[in-house]
């Protein structure tokens, strides 16, 4: 465990020292496009009002996704490119996975750091009127903790599986066809108009992202099954860090 919390410090220090990246990374995307559809096209009655109150979910569990993601990913690919950097961690006294599983969780916080910080500045850009419950307040911690980690493992699988010469176009192939089909800018439920569009969807891990933060977060809103949103955001995170252990481990072993 002290190897394991020492790593972790590490990792943790590195981000530390890149923080203006990483907030740049994090928040200006989402923001810029908060700023737009979220208060000048309804000040200008090109769309109506209500839409940032769909749009603030989506917004925060795209911020969390990628987050999650790059935060694993990227050093990942770095750290096992030409100057194989991974192999001073494999020498500390811990096991393989011992050192997977701290990526994961640098991941995991990195993106509910991610979620702190987009979520207020969303809010206060949108204006949406949030009345939780205590219950909604307890479904948003546990969906913010399970989309956190199952990004983070997903970044796993991606890092560990891609060259470092292919990551950009990878991420262009992945992640377009991810956002504009994971229900970001749009509830799952209004899909029923496209019946084969709204189930071929249900392969996208995103989707549950973001119907989990419309459960929580607008749950007067069309929100997808909280049974299927939990059990899909379980699913995926196990599988993903399963996937992403054996193939990290694999590669360290190379």
């Amino acid at each position: 465990m002290t190897t394991f919390l020492a790593l972790l410090h590490r990792d943790l220090r590195v981000a530390r020292r890149e923080l203006i990246s990483f907030l740049l990374r994090v928040v200006l995307n989402p923001l810029l496009f908060t700023f737009i559809f979220g208060y000048v096209m309804p000040r200008m009655g090109i769309i109506q009002r209500g839409y940032t109150d769909m749009l603030l979910p989506g917004i925060l569990g795209l911020s969390m996704t990628l987050s999650g993601m790059q935060a694993v990913s990227l050093p990942l690919v770095i750290d096992f490119g030409w100057s194989k950097e991974i192999e001073d961690r494999l020498l500390a006294p811990i096991s393989i996975v011992g050192v997977g599983i701290e990526k994961i969780v640098v991941g995991v916080i990195q993106a509910i750091v991610a979620g702190i910080v987009v979520l207020p500045l969303a809010w206060l850009l949108m204006r949406v009127q949030l009345h939780l419950s205590l219950i909604d307040a307890i479904h948003f911690v546990v969906i913010a903790l399970l989309i956190s980690w199952l990004f983070a493992a997903f970044g796993m699988v991606v890092g560990t599986i891609v060259a470092p010469q292919q990551i950009s176009l990878l991420f262009t192939l992945l992640l377009a066809p991810m956002i504009f089909f994971g229900c970001a800018y749009y509830p799952w439920a209004t899909l029923r108009v496209i019946p084969w569009f709204q189930y071929a969807v249900l392969v996208n891990p995103l989707v549950y992202a973001n119907e989990g933060f419309r459960l929580s977060l607008t749950p007067n809103m069309p929100h997808m099954s909280p049974w299927l949103v939990y059990g899909a955001l379980v699913g995926f995170s196990i599988f993903f860090t399963w996937a992403g252990l054996k193939k990290f481990e694999s590669r360290a072993l190379e």
